[in-house]
C-alpha cells in the first residue's frame, strides 16, 4: 500500500495490516523497526491476530550493523528503484505508484522464484 509521506508510520501501518487481514490469513508475525512499538503492538494482536516483532539495534552498537530481518525491505526496495519509472517519484496519485510497484513485483518475482 502506498500513501502520502504526510501519514505517520503508525498510522499507515495500520491502514496496510487492515488491508492484509482477509488478503493473508496465514500471516502470524511480522517484523518492524522502532518506529512501530507502542499501542501498534496491541492493536495487531487485537486486530488480526499478528504478532509484531520489533527489531533493534543492540544496546550500545556503534556504527552500522546488519539487522535480522531489517534487510528483507532495503533488498527490495533496491529491486523496486531498478524500475526505470520508480527510480524517481514521478507519480501524482499515490495509486498510481502503487500500480508501478505491482507491475515491477510481477517482472521481478518469477526471476527469483525459478532460481
Amino acid at each position: 500500500m502506498v500513501h502520502g509521506a504526510g501519514v505517520q508510520d503508525r498510522d499507515g501501518a495500520r491502514l496496510v495490516l487492515a488491508r492484509l487481514q482477509d488478503r493473508a490469513t496465514r500471516l502470524r508475525k511480522i517484523w518492524v523497526d522502532g518506529a512501530y512499538a507502542g499501542q501498534l503492538l496491541k492493536w495487531a494482536k487485537a486486530f488480526g491476530g499478528w504478532q509484531l516483532e520489533v527489531v533493534r539495534k543492540k544496546k550500545g552498537q556503534k556504527g552500522f550493523r546488519v539487522l535480522p530481518r531489517r534487510w528483507v525491505v532495503e533488498r527490495t526496495l533496491a529491486w523496486i528503484g531498478k524500475c526505470r519509472r520508480l527510480s524517481k517519484d514521478y507519480e501524482t496519485l499515490s495509486a498510481s505508484s502503487e500500480v508501478w510497484i505491482h507491475l515491477a513485483m510481477i517482472g521481478l518475482m518469477p526471476r527469483r522464484l525459478a532460481r
